[in-house]
């Protein structure tokens, strides 16, 4: 085929970027070194868009062993041992086809974890479909879990918590963000910087097939009406390979035999062998006659973009060969030497003999685009003026049950109870509370995980946006008695070169890269996926954070449901009624304007170490921080939880009470204490100089505020349990 402007235009590259090619080669590029160039090239693997913001990022710390740059983040967790962990995107994939969108996305973080050398502990994920009326939206649900659930549940590992989301601006374009956490040594962590000239490349896993060719590039495009056109480009996931392979590459890590490995994900065996030599600043030879195929006549072009899943490339030590062919040979995998390292700096292909790729690494991985597009600020909105009539014909009971079985508020449990939680057997806190937690096995040590987003706000100011996530997500590991460690971020947004959209993510980043340095929570791994985008409508802009943190001893733990009679709650951090952007403001008052809750980054620290004081000295029976719903969402969940009732005090200097109960002011918590230690807890909490209030004390099954409110538990959990179980039936 002969190579023109309009060819690379179909790739996705611009008319730009296929002029620098030809300029950069002094010749036209054939068609599979375009494919290389499209895939390389592409938002998906180049970051061209990101990398100069992302740049900016806080990513070092005491317990980070390594950063971003490689398959995961990994941080230190004491005892020579250490966590391995990362968040991606899988988002057009299941907008596609859910099912096996979602499956690969599951299937593909994991491998980039134990491509590490861990062993996967724990999967999260965090899932954003469109309004609940439109007519995609039930079988995208059904599709995805259906996913998560079937690829998770196979190979083995629990999913531990999660996010699920609904809001019209992802009607065309949905959001599948799948996290996993691994185990390893920390003197048994394996790198994919190749080094050595003339070592074997090794093929190991599934053979190579035609699915998948272009989904990375598929992936930093905008939807079209051409939409099912692209689902061979959805990759094809077999869980029980990915079992054996995830088995036979930590067997063949117990040695000394691996220089690098490298899991074949997006853009497949082209990102695997090129960013292997890139890395070591080598040359990489590679002969694709010797690629295990499973389709005949496959091409140079369809296997080097072939996204076929359970596929990794290794780069082993001369005299090896034998031995790791004998580990796959066992766990009945592919085994194939298709190249070997080289000091060209070039990455060579052939195939039937010829010649068919010859191109510098650095073309395909130094010398990519990077820009530094334009964009727009976002100003702060102005605050809505709330008169009092608004609240006249409103009852606190008929509110807060409209609240509870919102889609975005109602439990999730019709979803988690589909995926396997307890395999493993060290789950100790499973979905639906504050984070996930598994024990280190053997040991009395704890790892925390949670997945968070806030669309809302991103999109009303996408600073406060990208503050307000960060600290949810550390509010929401001080909540379980985790010291906060490092974050992982996936990144989606709209078009970015679009100004509006470049400019949220700029401004979202930024305030993620504020909260993270405040609060000593550094970003170790990530994602960026833009594009979100069908027929010139966009996402809101959604960072999604997952969060890991420390429990030195698993004993102190702590959960969101009340624990006894007769103990006492307190409402720790300053309650001022910010509405705007609420659930109570949108979704009762009809006010979709106005800035979200202002951020204090010295609130949120100060009040999370605190509690985490308080937690340790094992002062704290339940926490739960308050978030979404305001105050008395946050407590009624601790109630049915618990299956205890509260009697909530009369709030003093009170504005008014629906903006106190349902208002999303920041940096507070909620926590539970036994009358005997209110003296030396108010005594700490004073210390330190955070503010707190008596809120309540628990009782039997009602929930009661004199002249307000008296409901029974059982009632709130009919609201709060049957939507989406309903919703899915009907």
């Amino acid at each position: 085929m002969i190579v023109n402007e309009k060819i690379a235009i179909e790739h996705g590259l611009k008319k730009t970027e296929y002029k620098k090619i030809c300029e950069l080669l002094k010749r036209i590029p054939n068609i599979t070194e375009l494919g290389l160039f499209s895939a390389m090239w592409n938002e998906h693997c180049s970051y061209k868009s990101s990398k100069i913001h992302l740049k900016n990022l806080p990513t070092s710390g005491k317990k980070v062993i390594q950063g971003p740059g490689e398959n995961a983040g990994v941080v230190d967790i004491g005892d020579k041992e250490a966590v391995v962990f990362k968040i991606e995107s899988h988002n057009h994939p299941s907008f596609i086809e859910p099912y096996q969108g979602a499956a690969t996305g599951v299937g593909g973080i994991m491998r980039d974890v134990f491509t590490m050398g861990a062993r996967p502990i724990a999967n999260l994920n965090s899932i954003h479909f469109g309004s609940t009326q439109h007519k995609k939206t039930k079988n995208l649900v059904r599709g995805v879990v259906r996913g998560i659930g079937g690829y998770g549940n196979c190979i083995g590992v629990p999913t531990i918590a999660g996010q699920t989301c609904f809001d019209e601006s992802y009607n065309g374009n949905i959001l599948v963000n799948a996290m996993t956490l691994g185990l390893v040594k920390k003197n048994k962590i394996f790198y994919s910087k190749a080094t050595g000239i003339d070592k074997p490349v090794i093929y190991v896993g599934s053979k190579t097939g035609r699915d998948g060719i272009h989904g990375a590039s598929m992936a930093s495009a905008v939807f079209d009406d051409q939409i099912e056109e692209k689902k061979p480009t959805v990759q094809v996931g077999d869980p029980f390979t990915e079992k054996l392979l995830l088995e036979a590459c930590l067997e063949l890590m117990s040695d000394n035999s691996i220089i690098s490995i490298q899991d074949m994900g997006a853009a497949g065996l082209t990102s695997s062998s090129i960013e292997m030599a890139s890395k070591g600043n080598l040359g990489i030879e590679l002969n694709l006659n010797k690629v295990p195929c499973r389709e005949s006549n496959m091409n140079p072009y369809e296997i080097m973009l072939s996204e076929s899943q359970e596929r990794m490339l290794i780069v082993l030590e001369n005299g090896k060969e034998g031995k790791a062919k004998k580990i796959f040979d066992k766990w009945n995998l592919d085994f194939a030497i298709i190249g070997k390292t080289t000091s060209s700096k070039k990455i060579e292909i052939y195939f039937d003999g010829n010649k068919v790729v010859d191109v510098p690494i650095e073309f395909l991985s130094d010398k990519a685009p990077e820009y530094d597009r334009k964009w727009k600020k976002t100003k702060l909105p102005i605050k809505n003026k709330y008169n009092k009539d608004i609240y006249k014909n409103l009852k606190i009971l008929n509110v807060l049950k409209k609240i509870l079985s919102n889609p975005n508020v109602c439990s999730k449990e019709w979803i988690w109870r589909q995926y396997d939680h307890t395999v493993m057997g060290d789950t100790i806190q499973k979905p639906g509370g504050n984070a996930g937690v598994v024990r280190v096995h053997g040991s009395n040590k704890a790892i925390a995980a949670s997945v968070d987003s806030s669309a809302n706000y991103c999109f009303a100011h996408p600073l406060t946006g990208g503050k307000q996530v960060v600290c949810e997500s550390w509010r929401n590991m001080i909540s379980v008695g985790a010291t906060p460690i490092a974050i992982t971020n996936c990144l989606n947004f709209g078009n970015p070169e679009k100004e509006e959209n470049m400019g949220e993510f700029v401004e979202c980043t930024q305030g993620i890269g504020e909260a993270c340095k405040y609060l000593n929570y550094p970003v170790v791994s990530g994602n960026v996926s833009f594009y979100n985008e069908t027929k010139d409508k966009g996402i809101k802009p959604t960072p999604s954070i997952g969060g890991v943190g420390l429990i030195q001893d698993y004993k102190k733990m702590v959960s969101m449901e009340l624990k006894k009679l007769d103990n006492i709650v307190l409402l720790i951090g300053k309650t001022e009624g910010h509405i705007d952007q609420s659930i109570f403001a949108k979704e009762i008052l009809n006010k979709k304007k106005g800035p979200p809750p202002e951020i204090n980054l010295f609130n949120e620290k100060n009040n999370g170490e605190t509690i985490l004081k308080l937690i340790n000295e094992g002062y704290v029976k339940s926490a739960h921080d308050v978030s979404l719903g305001g105050l008395l969402v946050a407590i009624v969940k601790m109630c049915i939880f618990g299956n205890k009732g509260i009697y909530i005090n009369k709030p003093k200097n009170l504005i008014n009470y629906f903006q106190y109960f349902f208002g999303e002011d920041q940096a507070r918590y909620l926590i539970e204490i036994e009358k005997k230690d209110l003296t030396k807890v108010k005594s700490i909490l004073e210390k330190n100089s955070v503010y707190f209030n008596e809120f309540g004390i628990i009782q039997e099954k009602n929930i009661v505020l004199k002249d307000k409110l008296s409901v029974t538990i059982d009632e709130l959990i009919e609201a709060n349990k049957k939507w989406l179980p309903n919703y899915m039936s009907n």
